[in-house]
């Protein structure tokens, strides 16, 4: 195939929404030329809908895309409206950031990092077609194809193509090609995908009205401040962030009238008229499908966010639907403080294709299309921070394989990224996937705060993380070290504990007792821990709650290590990739239909495969040689 040389390249991403822009800095920062396309530069880094980045799970992934070297956490905190921890009544394990964003400046600071990244070349242009060289199994990514007519040469190519591939809008009876915001749909991939084999499905997702700040009557809702001090998403970021003024958030309710009018204009819902086709998220449903099938709820709650700080849109999350404009408005002006509110843009639900994503490998690349990569909402999940996520791991992967090296595969025990993905690419989704902490078999030990523990070793040996900073690490790592140790080998009498103990309303002790054993009563912290621990060192920034939760939940850690370090045997016994499974005696036709579609690595992965059950594993491992 020859092109200018202009036109050649090691990595074509296609796609600069959260997905892209992870995969492309990723490739471009491990060395290899890299191209970036949007169908607009004005799109890049959008988002179309919530403007926040976290939430319960997602604030997760925000902070092991930052260990790992991604770019998402830092440009959170550069445009921090508001900051909150959630689940902080519940136990650390679920403990998530979410903060409110300035989408606006995330756009700009994100796009400035693409346009300044040395070895990526940010463009403007829609790709239509994937090209590829070979035949049978060793077809392989030559190179991808723009509307324009320009071929542009690659070695390995990455969709991330979010709600824009063949979207179509749909407000009431009223629906058109489309892409979120207003934007062009990307019309001319999908074909070029089915006919290489690729299994396209079809999802469907919406969003809210927005409505003008002045015509809402605050005084009627309740408000939801941000929180201080504020934990920083990125070990990169230095400024204070306690002091940058957050924007309040505020909270309204549905009510009988807005139900009634929802009940009484059902039908003319784009999503229950029978227009849209496409599956939508479970858990984040549109307003008429709350109030259908919570029939018996008087009320749903809503939140009413800034969108940035130099505008007055205002964001109403929980409010997501279809309906026709003349009933937005109703719907709108039925809640309370908004009877006078001025809509500036109407909501929509919008249907995209994506693809089934037990096609691909847990490196993210197809299994039948060497080169070829998925990440983000093309690979059927929901949100920013899981498109991000997935993003860096096809970039690193991409890259990985261009430079001959071993992949990157993270595992279900030492990341939500790596449940993310298993969850994907062997159990495969129907329905738009949204991580939450609930997906995570080892919840303790998968942290926010110790993500830097789990992965930035990790960043560090790809590539991703400089030596500085992985200096910094181990200097806070060694510090949360000796302050466990100093907590456990430090006793105190009970001439110097009980009076402490009997003012806090705990029960004194008899004996010397260890700061450790201390912290671990549920009612004291570390920080209370001070009244009678004068001798305690200064630790870094971000380290006490590392030390507490270790210390709080020893007990339970050690538990989830051991169930990690017993289900890791299956996760060692490989599988080839060529195994015929109809011909192993015993094995359900079932368990081997599952089986052969996956193509699961190994037989940990073949475990968690819906239909595939302890029996048939016995079968397998029996019959491998491998029990």
């Amino acid at each position: 195939m020859e092109t200018d040389i202009n036109n050649r390249t090691d990595v074509a991403v296609i796609g600069a929404g959260h997905a892209g822009i992870e995969a492309a800095l990723a490739a471009a920062r491990l060395g290899l030329d890299t191209v970036l396309f949007t169908l607009s530069l004005d799109g890049v880094a959008n988002m179309p809908c919530n403007p926040s980045i976290g939430g319960t799970g997602k604030g997760h992934l925000v902070f092991e895309l930052d260990a790992l070297g991604g770019e998402m956490g830092r440009s959170a905190d550069l445009t921090m409206l508001q900051s909150r921890t959630l689940n902080l009544g519940k136990g650390a394990a679920v403990h998530s950031k979410r903060n409110q964003a300035d989408r606006v400046r995330y756009h700009c600071i994100m796009k400035s990092v693409l346009e300044k990244q040395e070895n990526l070349r940010l463009i403007q242009g829609e790709v239509t077609e994937i090209l590829t060289e070979g035949e049978g199994n060793g077809i392989h990514v030559c190179g991808v194809k723009t509307r324009l007519g320009e071929i542009f040469s690659c070695r390995s190519a990455i969709i991330a193509t979010g709600t824009y591939l063949s979207g179509r809008i749909f407000v009431g009876n009223v629906n058109y090609p489309g892409g979120p915001d207003g934007s062009l749909a990307a019309e001319g991939l999908s074909a070029s995908l089915e006919a290489l084999g690729v299994r396209l499905m079809r999802f469907k997702t919406g969003t809210p009205a927005r409505v003008n700040r002045r015509s809402i009557d605050f005084s009627c809702l309740d408000i939801q401040s941000g929180e201080r001090p504020v934990t920083p998403y990125s070990a990169r970021t230095k400024e204070d962030l306690d002091s940058v003024p957050q924007y309040p958030c505020h909270i309204v309710y549905t009510n009988s009238e807005t139900h009634r009018i929802i009940r009484e204009n059902i039908n003319r819902s784009a999503m229950y008229s029978g227009q849209i086709r496409g599956t939508g998220p479970r858990y984040c449903p549109s307003i008429e499908d709350k109030v259908v099938r919570f029939a018996d709820k008087p009320r749903h709650q809503l939140f009413v966010e800034p969108i940035g700080k130099d505008t007055d849109e205002m964001y109403i999350q929980g409010f997501s639907t279809s309906m026709p404009a003349d009933v937005q408005q109703d719907m709108i002006h039925s809640l309370k403080g908004f009877e006078s509110a001025e809509i500036m843009r109407y909501a929509y639900a919008i249907e995209y294709d994506c693809a089934d994503p037990t096609q691909l490998l847990p490196t993210l690349e197809f299994k039948t299309i060497g080169g070829l990569y998925g990440a983000g909402q093309f690979n059927g999940t929901s949100g920013y921070e899981e498109a991000a996520a997935q993003g860096l791991v096809a970039g690193i992967n991409a890259a990985l394989k261009i430079k001959g090296e071993p992949p990157l595969i993270l595992t279900r025990d030492n990341s939500y990224i790596g449940t993310l993905i298993d969850d994907l690419v062997t159990k495969g989704t129907n329905e738009p996937y949204r991580m939450m902490t609930s997906r995570a078999e080892y919840r303790l030990l998968l942290r926010q705060d110790n993500a830097d523990l789990r992965l930035t070793p990790i960043g560090h040996r790809v590539g991703l993380i400089s030596d500085e900073r992985y200096a910094e690490f181990e200097a806070k790592r060694s510090a949360e070290e000796a302050e466990i140790k100093r907590l456990e080998t430090t006793f105190l009498s009970p001439e110097k504990v009980n009076g402490f103990l009997s003012s806090i309303g705990e029960t004194p002790v008899s004996a010397g007792v260890s700061l450790a054993d201390l912290l671990r009563r549920p009612a004291i912290s570390y920080e209370a821990l001070l009244q009678i621990d004068s001798a305690r060192p200064k630790i870094p920034k971000g380290a006490a709650t590392t030390v507490e939760v270790s210390v709080k939940y020893a007990g339970y850690i050690k538990k989830e290590i051991a169930e990690v370090a017993r289900h890791a045997k299956l996760e060692e016994k490989r599988l080839s990739p060529d195994l015929d499974y109809k011909e192993i005696k015993g094995l359900r036709l079932e368990a081997a239909q599952k089986l052969a579609a996956v193509r699961p690595l190994t037989v940990g992965q073949a475990s968690r495969i819906s239909g595939v059950n302890p029996a048939d594993i016995t079968v397998l491992l029996v019959f491998l040689g491998l029990d």
